[in-house]
Formats: structure tokens, C-alpha cells, sequence
């Protein structure tokens, strides 16, 4: 099977996407399979990637907001990489102008919708939660829903990446017929990784002792993932116990990060790690995960820590919550500072051997991204398959 994303959420620097698009093209092409990501970029260029899979960068504007990104803009140099693979499967996952370009092409294959957010969850609700409630928020950018309705009406099929934004989208009335629940690369992660010198050398770099209690936080720097929250947090926090963060990420929101933390004397920020080895060592070496978005969809990061062996601090709504356990999790009120220091200083009173044996104990029941891609390609193939045999009895 040939499947071609044409993904605007695709970028080199990218964050959640452009991880779970690479190790997809590496995944399907052992299943037998072919991916190809169509994304924008700054010259016309091709990328190859093992075992047939490859990105085709083509030229177009980038977002003002954010440099990381691009915007498709003409549709004809896309339609004619379509024309030329005549793939089994287009998958679209933005409702800018992929959607279009996709739902507008007339070749013969499958088009599939695969929702990796929500954008009414991760920008009017989160701008709005102080002065509206959620229901206000839905019913003034209703017509949000509907114009995504209208879109999703020209697809042949639509699916989420977990059960949070299944539920989400139908509650507000959009048609979802699949939930693919993504996986993570759990042959990497494991709590035997665990190094106490690699621990100590990242508290030394924290300014902090053995003693001190260690905190890992990874993401994208952006708005919606709260980390200024996250930080004014561990500073409350701090005052009660001897508390490190070590952030990993890069984003549009880095500098006002790096100024943010100027007032936070053990909180130290590095740039990302791509290696899955050496991120798997440095979570499994942590004490604790934290979390501070309330908006992703799934909590793919919050996974691979308890793989790893670390308990949780995560807020009450979103993928991360949805993870979360008493047994090796504390959760706090979404966007409050206050609450997630609470939550952290429970989280290290609590007897760590016992919270990190209670998250290894449910780490085997994550998916793999091997399952969920051999599910996803089972779901197109049976789409397929209805499609012939309707042609057939025709």
C-alpha cells in the first residue's frame, strides 16, 4: 500500500508530527508499505528515507507566527505528485489548505482525515477560560465545527489519534469513524536505564545535591503547552523541597522561556533530543514527569515516561490525564500554578519506589506505534477492499 500525507504540520524542526511522521515512514516500510510526506519548506526539495519512504518539501510560504512552519499555497505542484504515485491513500490532517488541496484532487484514492488536534481546544478555549465557560466558548465559535463538518463531508474516511479526541469531536457533533490510539517506540524505553550518574550530573546542573528530587519535562516551547506555569510551579514548589527541572524542546516561545527562568535558579532548559536512546536514558533517569498541556490529544510524551518508570504530574484534562492513575500519578487543576506545586510536592512525599513499580506495571499496556500502524492500515485496507467490492458489484 501506498499511503501520501500531505502534512502542513511537517517540518524539521517540528515537534509531535514530524516525530510520529518519521517513525511511521520507518514502520511501514517493515510492514511492507510505503509513506510519503508531501509538506511545505522553504525550496523545492526531496528528502529519502529508507526503504522507499520520502519528503517531498515543496516550496511555500511560511507562517508569520511561526517560523517552524509552512503554508501550502498553489495546489498544482501537490496535485502533480499525486498524479505521479497514484497512492492508495491521501491522508490530510490540517483544515487549512491541504484540506482543499486534497479533497479538490481527482485521483482515485482513499482520502483520509486524520485528526492530530483540536484547535477550538487549544486556542479559544485556552485564551477564554478565564471569562467564558467551555459551552459559551463552543457556542460562539460554532461556526468552527460546522466549517470542519463541511470538510470532513469530502473525506472518505476520518480518524483520531486516541479516544480523548474521539470523544471530544463527537460530543460537539463531528463525525469520526475510527480511533487509531497512537503508540510509542516502547523497545526503547525501560526503567533499567535508570543511571544515578547521569541523574547527578543533571541535578549538578540544577545546582542541587543527590538529595534534591528531579523533574523532566519535554515538549514543544508553545502557548498551549503552559510551560511558564509549569516553571512558576516547580518555583513554588521549590520552597518546600529541594526541586530540579530539566526542560527538552525548542519552539517560537524559547527566548521568553530562557527570560522566564532567569528568576527559577534550578531549572535549566536544553535544546531537544532526537536520539531515542539518549532520551530514553535521561527520562528513565529522572524522578518525575511533568506535564502542562491540557490540549494535546494524547498523551504520547506522558507514555513513554511511564515506560521509562517515572510517575506523573499532569492536569486534569487532555491525553496526559487520560494516562493518569492514582497509583503513580498526581493531577492538578489545568493552568494552575498553585495546584500543579501541590501536586509535585505530593508527588514527592509519596514513596517513589512504590509509584515508579505501580507505572511499570501499566507501561506493557501501552500500544507500540508497530500496533497502531499495522491497525491503521488495516482500517484503510478494509476501506479498500469495501470500495472494490462495490466497483465489482456495480
Amino acid at each position: 500500500m501506498r499511503i501520501i500525507d500531505v502534512n502542513e504540520f511537517y517540518s524539521p524542526t517540528g515537534g509531535g508530527v514530524r516525530s510520529y511522521l518519521d517513525r511511521k515512514m520507518a514502520l511501514l516500510s517493515e510492514l511492507g508499505h510505503q509513506q510519503i510526506v508531501i509538506a511545505p519548506g522553504r525550496e523545492d526539495r526531496v528528502e529519502e528515507r529508507p526503504g522507499g519512504a520520502r519528503i517531498h518539501y515543496v516550496k511555500s510560504p511560511g507562517l508569520p507566527f511561526d517560523s517552524n512552519y509552512g503554508l501550502f499555497w498553489d495546489a498544482a505542484p501537490v496535485h502533480a505528485l499525486l498524479d505521479h504515485y497514484q497512492p492508495d491513500v491521501v491522508e490530510n490532517c490540517s483544515p487549512w489548505r491541504s484540506a482543499a488541496i486534497v479533497a479538490d484532487w481527482r485521483g482515485p484514492a482513499i482520502r483520509s482525515w486524520f485528526m492530530h488536534n483540536d484547535n477550538l481546544e487549544a486556542y479559544p478555549k485556552r485564551w477564554f477560560a478565564r471569562v467564558a465557560s467551555e459551552a459559551t466558548i463552543e457556542r460562539a465559535f460554532g461556526w468552527y465545527d460546522r466549517y470542519m463538518g463541511r470538510w470532513l463531508d469530502r473525506f472518505d474516511t476520518v480518524v483520531t489519534n486516541g479516544p480523548v479526541l474521539t470523544e471530544r469531536l463527537r460530543a460537539r457533533g463531528l463525525r469520526i469513524d475510527a480511533t487509531m490510539t497512537l503508540g510509542i517506540e516502547r523497545e526503547h524505553f525501560s526503567p533499567a536505564l535508570r543511571s544515578k550518574a547521569l541523574r547527578a550530573a543533571m541535578l549538578a546542573q540544577c545546582g542541587l545535591p543527590e538529595d534534591a528530587y528531579l523533574l523532566i519535562g519535554i515538549g514543544r516551547h508553545h502557548a498551549e503547552k503552559r510551560w511558564p506555569m509549569v516553571i512558576d510551579a516547580v518555583r513554588r514548589a521549590g520552597a518546600r523541597l529541594p526541586i530540579g527541572l530539566v526542560l527538552l524542546g525548542l519552539g517560537p516561545d524559547t527566548r521568553t522561556l530562557e527570560r522566564h527562568i532567569d528568576e527559577s535558579p534550578h531549572v535549566r532548559m536544553f535544546q531537544p533530543i532526537f536520539h531515542r536512546g539518549q532520551l530514553a536514558s535521561i527520562m528513565a533517569s529522572a524522578d518525575a514527569f511533568v506535564h502542562g498541556s491540557e490540549t494535546e490529544t494524547f498523551g504520547l510524551v506522558a507514555s513513554e515516561a511511564l515506560a521509562s518508570g517515572l510517575p506523573l504530574a499532569v492536569p486534569d484534562r487532555g491525553g496526559s490525564a487520560a494516562i493518569a492513575r492514582p497509583e503513580f500519578a498526581e493531577t492538578y487543576r489545568s493552568g494552575d500554578a498553585y495546584d500543579c506545586a501541590r501536586a509535585i510536592v505530593a508527588l514527592a512525599s509519596r514513596d517513589q519506589t512504590l509509584l515508579r513499580r505501580a507505572a511499570g506495571l501499566v507501561a506493557p499496556k501501552v500500544w507500540s506505534d508497530r500496533e497502531h500502524a499495522s491497525a491503521l492500515v488495516a482500517h484503510y485496507q478494509s476501506l479498500i477492499d469495501e470500495r472494490a467490492g462495490v466497483s465489482r458489484s456495480a
